[in-house]
């Protein structure tokens, strides 16, 4: 019988594999832009065991192993910021995106007062893109990274959760 993957909110111990996780998973986006300098590649893992600390960070679990996590953290404007989600490349395509990404917006809206969510993915990350229109994220602007890659910004208000993904 095989295991069910499971959502919860990571812990000091799970820093070290959230870190080797991220570097496994944006080898793809990296690749994508021809850019491996992008942030979730050159993250040290004392800044990961920060974010960890300080921020929202959910994990997914198979048994002992972390296959997926998103990080958010409230701005000052009200609107949270969610980011890095990452899904191991083996379990991709399971609706583990869209539960890591409901279980960080219930926390932001529930525990740290968000009134709306906003994400920004790479312009060419299509995959990424549909999930986020799936789950009831909407384009509003772009941006540039600070590694130069021209960005998508969208956004939701706090209680839009869209059919699963």
């Amino acid at each position: 019988m095989g295991m069910s993957v499971t959502i919860s909110a990571a812990t000091e111990q799970d820093a070290e594999q959230i870190f080797r996780l991220q570097y496994l998973c944006f080898q793809s986006e990296a690749a994508l832009y021809g850019n491996y300098r992008i942030d979730p590649l050159v993250q040290s893992l004392d800044s990961v065991r920060r974010e960890v600390a300080e921020d929202c960070v959910f994990v997914a679990r198979l048994g002992e192993e972390v296959v997926g996590s998103v990080r958010g953290h409230l701005g000052e404007d009200g609107a949270a910021s969610i980011g890095k989600l990452c899904v191991h490349p083996r379990l991709q395509g399971h609706g583990i995106g869209a539960r890591l990404l409901r279980a960080a917006e219930s926390a932001l809206a529930g525990e740290r007062g968000a009134t709306r969510f906003r994400l920004h993915t790479g312009h060419r990350s299509e995959g990424n893109l549909r999930l986020y229109r799936r789950v009831g994220y909407e384009a509003v602007g772009t941006s540039q990274g600070a590694d130069g890659v021209p960005m998508i910004v969208l956004e939701k208000p706090v209680g839009t959760y869209a059919a699963t993904a």
